[in-house]
């Protein structure tokens, strides 16, 4: 099995202000009984843009400017809260590719690297001036480029953070386990071939 590699994600920005945006509001819990991811998709930041009634409110995700979207703009500690991986789940059925804020809560930025969604931070100053010409041009095309450590919109420029072990997981494909294992399951095999337990405990 080929592994993915991800140098690049390319696609339209969709700003999301706030500090501290928590895995609480980025998925309500009672959505985490789901057998599967399957449905993930529907429930990104759910009470901030519905009612009970189900009336639409006011939010990005709501935007029809913001519809197709797939790099997410965020401020400070973005993800903060418990560990549920179900969060950057629904936020990449939703459409997202890639995280960019100015700061991640740890364990969310490590679930969204194991799942190929690349998460990664800009200083305060230029992420308030991506989400402001996000605002006024949607419609502008992004480009967030790991090799080169850049992230472009339309022809300005941020330099992103990225820790390296994460950047190298992603462009070398290792970040998805699962093909990695069958990449090298004749390895894996023999592994398993030796140990006792598999062998009857016959050396």
């Amino acid at each position: 099995m080929e592994l993915t590699r991800i140098i690049t994600v390319e696609g339209r920005g969709i700003p999301v202000r706030g500090d501290d945006i928590d895995t609480d509001r980025i998925i309500p819990a009672r959505y985490l009984k789901e057998i599967t991811f399957s449905r993930m998709g529907e429930y990104p930041f759910y009470d901030e843009r519905f009612t009970p009634e189900g009336e639409t409110k006011d939010h990005p995700f709501n935007d029809p400017r913001c519809q197709g979207a797939s790099l997410l703009v965020a401020n400070a500690n973005f993800g903060c809260g418990s560990s549920r991986e179900h969060a950057p789940q629904a936020l990449m059925r939703w459409g997202i590719k890639a995280v960019i804020a100015e700061s991640l809560a740890e364990i969310f930025a490590g679930n969204c690297t194991m799942i190929g969604v690349p998460a990664v931070t800009l200083s305060a100053p230029d992420i308030r001036r991506l989400q402001d010409l996000l605002g006024t041009r949607p419609e502008t095309p992004m480009c967030l480029n790991l090799q080169a450590r850049i992230l472009t919109l339309g022809e300005v420029q941020f330099e992103i953070q990225i820790p390296e072990s994460r950047r190298q997981a992603l462009m070398e494909g290792t970040w998805d386990s699962t093909a990695l294992l069958l990449s090298n399951l004749p390895m894996a095999r023999k592994t398993a071939g030796a140990l006792p337990y598999q062998n009857g405990f016959i050396s």
